[in-house]
């Protein structure tokens, strides 16, 4: 499972022109669920992931976790993160977990976060065509894949 996190001011994702998820202060996260991923996969990136100390304290070091700073996250589901781009010019995405089986690990790692105690977890929809706006605070942008954490 691959994360891109990104600590914004605020970020928002639209379908259709609605708004359908919508934070301040916290992560906007671009999640992609890889074939053969599980529940332990999300499980240790739900366990990183509120935690990353990235945003700055009183003397302006990267030393408080989103959970510190009482911050928001919103989470859309990205396949596109699972691409292989090693041969030729169009990228292959057959690494990428089957729909329903991308979007079950989804959902739970949503769940998951609200558990881990998020004050607010917003997200996309699964499989639409979103617009996603954001405020990149820093910027910090932060990669994560779970195959290479503990």
């Amino acid at each position: 499972m691959k994360a891109v996190i990104q600590r914004v001011i605020k970020s928002d994702v639209k379908i259709n022109g609605k708004t359908v998820g919508e934070i301040g202060n916290g992560f906007m996260i671009l999640l992609g669920v890889m074939q053969g991923d599980t529940k332990a996969d999300a499980d240790k990136l739900v366990k990183k992931i509120p935690n990353l100390r990235i945003f700055e304290d009183e003397n302006g070091k990267m030393n408080l976790s989103c959970l510190d700073i009482n911050g928001e996250m919103l989470v859309v589901s990205q396949f596109t993160l699972c691409a292989d781009c090693s041969h030729g010019r169009r990228p292959s995405f057959i690494k990428s977990a089957p729909p329903e089986e991308a979007n079950t690990l989804y959902e739970y790692f949503v769940e998951e976060l609200k558990k881990a105690g998020v004050s607010k977890v917003e997200t996309g929809e699964f499989g639409a065509d979103m617009k996603v706006g954001l405020i990149n605070d820093g910027p910090v942008t932060i990669l994560l894949d779970s195959a290479e954490l503990a």
